[in-house]
């Protein structure tokens, strides 16, 4: 079982647009005497680990042992707890042919559906009325990602968000929203970099990641398109042409020295899918 990592809100789609990320999860699950966990990650070993919990939501654990591996950072808003919710439901619905709501199942768990649908379907996601369209990512496109080593808890970034905001900031945020779809579907590359702005959601958490923040604000001036805080933060999606992706990292490199790890983190068209278990 492989699960991809996502990168939800992409700029102005806050809580409704994600992108499947080629960082992935692992899940190995063998049928064996007694039940267990086995990986080298800093997670639960027992039946909380978030891979063992989607599991019993279609299925008892019992019997079954579950091996895992992930290049997904933990901490960072790249979907980690997405994939591994992912990757357990659809172990499960695999193995006992259930042909379950994978979708409903793992926006349920998360809370929202934006990364799953992402991890689910590969590709680029537009989240509505409980559903989940996808599109291809354009040919050329590409990402890195700038994962800071100090985290931010999830809670905080929701709390950080104002309970209103002015119409003003709505509109903006519908406008650029709509560029960046048609930036995407068409692969126009200025309707892409000019979609990416937001006033919603990433100045009211910068404080909670101030560097990142500064970072993406200025993206631009280092060759990329543009850049997104990746879901809660702090990652940074850098978004860039093939051709600048290259000299962009190099630019990035005395930019994050010492606070932060660099990814290659290219958009990926595939979403979660089952090998042999």
């Amino acid at each position: 079982m492989r699960a991809p990592a996502s990168s939800a809100n992409l700029g102005p789609g806050f809580d409704c647009m994600a992108a499947a990320v080629s960082l992935h999860l692992e899940l190995e699950v063998l049928e064996g005497s007694e039940f267990a966990v086995e990986t080298d990650l800093p997670v639960p070993r027992g039946r909380e680990n978030l891979c063992v919990r989607a599991f019993e939501r279609l299925h008892p654990a019992d019997g079954f042992s579950f091996r895992i591996r992930s290049e997904i950072p933990l901490s960072g808003g790249l979907g980690s707890s997405a994939a591994a919710t992912v990757a357990g439901l659809m172990a499960a619905d695999h193995l006992f042919e259930l042909d379950a709501d994978l979708l409903a199942l793992a926006s349920e768990m998360e809370g929202h559906p934006d990364n799953a649908a992402a991890c689910l379907q590969g590709g680029f996601v537009v989240c509505a009325d409980g559903q989940a369209t996808r599109f291809e990512p354009p040919t050329g496109l590409e990402a890195l990602a700038v994962v800071p080593h100090e985290h931010v808890r999830t809670h905080e970034a929701r709390s950080a968000l104002p309970a209103e905001v002015p119409i003003e900031d709505a509109v903006f945020n519908v406008a650029h929203a709509s560029l960046l779809t048609l930036g995407l579907a068409r692969g126009d590359w200025d309707l892409l970099a000019r979609g990416l702005q937001d006033r919603l959601h990433q100045r009211p958490r910068a404080h909670l990641f101030p560097r990142s923040f500064e970072l993406a604000e200025r993206a631009r001036e280092l060759g990329a398109l543009g850049a997104t805080i990746s879901g809660a933060g702090p990652s940074v999606l850098v978004w860039c042409f093939y051709e600048q992706t290259g000299s962009v990292a190099e630019a990035l490199g005395p930019e994050i020295e010492g606070w932060a790890t660099l990814l290659r983190a290219s958009f990926d068209p595939q979403g979660a899918y089952v090998g042999e278990l």
